[in-house]
């Protein structure tokens, strides 16, 4: 497996994967349509959300964002393939996430976290500050959650990454 940054022209893919890894978690059509909008990725936004990809034997399994500006930002997405869920991608992909944050001088990354996801965020070192409103279900509130990304992970950014 790899870590690599994303390509403008996968955006659709990482949408659809992102809506089919919110649905691992059992969430209805109906809930998953209302989230469409927010888990859409435009193609001019890949590079400015800092965007990284798992890929393995040529398939993308996961992706990832680092949003903002530094010094504070925000883990916007982060989203594995359903077959690949509980083999490392997400951990992996989270390790890069704070790696490129580290490299562009973010001190602090916030995640609206997934009420299933809690618990993945609290074992990669994210503590919970309270909750934020869901910005597709009106009413619903999400863990909020914050790292420093000097916390750990990988020293650096792949070198795939660095070239962009």
């Amino acid at each position: 497996m790899r870590i690599r940054a994303a390509r403008p022209e996968e955006a659709t893919a990482l949408s659809e994967l992102a809506l089919r890894s919110k649905g691992h978690w059992g969430y209805d059509e109906d809930f998953l349509a209302r989230c469409r909008e927010e888990l859409t990725l435009q193609p001019e936004e890949v590079e400015q959300r800092r965007t990284a990809v798992a890929e393995h034997q040529g398939q993308v399994i996961g992706f990832v964002t680092v949003q903002g500006d530094p010094p504070d930002g925000e883990l916007g997405m982060l989203f594995v393939d359903p077959p690949a869920i509980g083999g490392g991608v997400g951990r992996l992909l989270f390790e890069h996430a704070l790696a490129v944050a580290r490299a562009q001088g973010f001190t602090r990354l916030e995640i609206g976290a997934d009420p299933y996801a809690e618990p993945f965020y609290r074992a990669m070192g994210a503590t919970r500050l309270g909750t934020v409103p869901s910005g597709s279900i009106p009413g619903r509130k999400l863990p909020l959650m914050t790292i420093d990304p000097g916390h750990g992970g990988p020293s650096g950014p792949s070198e795939e990454v660095k070239r962009r």
